[in-house]
């Protein structure tokens, strides 16, 4: 199985005015990195950098001159994806944005069946949250003690470690390649049912006889009738 763990950084957060300005994504296979890697730096073309994101993500317009637009960095990119699912933490803005910048140069878009979102899982496996990527990476004890700012590729590399976390941690992944055959014996066996009764009773550690006069005293508790019964039993007056 093939996933592409990634993330975007953008120049605002209108998806429809707003432009990608860098993209990083980690390859997957059976949730194993393989290495293999993509990162671009994208000119916004024209779309200045909106303050609050600069705060963010630190690339300003002055980096990103020079930088290839979209439109050129985008077959390398299809290329990358191709065929894999996309995993991102609140995939709904990231790909609000990269299906946008395909919508522009007349590529399909993306259908959500190849989407995995990272935040949706969290949410549901830790209702009580945070569930931002630096909090997950506290929960998992993931280092994240580099990521002063947020980066498309850093970003990517720390959710790549959380993903496997969310889904079952390293176990779950070495798991996926793991083939266990057991041999299964049954031994016969034999119950042996054994009917034997006893010839005669055991005499009662008590002699009958002395405990017909205890039990046949009168009584003025109004349960003389009841110790009577009782005593006709022992006596053998009363059929059974």
């Amino acid at each position: 199985m093939r996933e592409i763990v990634f993330d975007t950084e953008t120049t605002g957060l209108d998806n429809r005015a707003d432009r990608v300005i860098e993209i990083g994504g980690i390859e997957l296979v059976n949730r194993f990195p393989t290495g293999n890697t993509f990162h671009e730096y994208i000119n916004p073309q024209g779309r200045p950098v909106h303050p609050e994101a600069l705060a963010i993500h630190g690339i300003s317009d002055a980096q990103l001159a020079g930088k290839p637009t979209f439109p050129e960095i985008a077959a390398r990119f299809i290329e990358f994806i191709d065929g894999a699912h996309l995993v991102a933490h609140n995939a709904t803005f990231d790909m609000g944005f990269i299906n946008m910048e395909f919508e522009r140069i007349g590529h399909p878009a993306v259908g959500l069946e190849r989407v995995v979102d990272t935040l949706a899982i969290a949410r549901r496996k830790h209702p009580m949250g945070p569930n931002s990527l630096d909090a997950l990476c506290r929960r998992y004890g993931i280092d994240n003690s580099h990521r002063t700012r947020h980066g498309a590729l850093l970003d990517s590399e720390l959710l790549a470690e959380v993903y496997i976390e969310l889904i079952g941690g390293k176990q779950f992944a070495l798991g996926l390649e793991l083939t266990v055959h057991v041999d299964v014996v049954f031994t016969p066996f034999t119950v042996e049912l054994r009917t034997h009764y006893r010839p005669a009773p055991l005499a009662p550690g008590v002699p009958r006889d002395a405990l017909l006069p205890q039990i046949a005293r009168p009584s003025t508790s109004g349960l003389n009738a009841l110790w009577a019964k009782l005593a006709d039993r022992l006596a053998g007056r009363e059929a059974v």
